[in-house]
């Protein structure tokens, strides 16, 4: 069974600062994480048009974020 993906870009028309290493989807798929080399994790909002814009940037990690992982409840 072939399933389709959409590409999804997580930026507008110039890429972000900092390079992302590590991405994650809710399970809402309402937002998007992301994790960078620079130690940044930023949060972004996933609409159903599948447009996407910021909506936070955790500072505070002295190391990159290579992988991210949701808690259970």
């Amino acid at each position: 069974m072939k399933v389709s993906v959409q590409a999804v870009a997580v930026w507008g028309r110039t890429a972000p600062s900092h390079s992302i290493t590590a991405i994650m989807i809710t399970d809402d798929q309402q937002t998007i994480v992301t994790g960078s080399q620079e130690g940044q994790i930023c949060l972004w909002d996933l609409s159903a048009e599948l447009k996407i814009s910021s909506k936070e940037i955790l500072f505070g990690h002295t190391a990159s974020i290579t992988c991210l992982a949701k808690a259970r409840e």
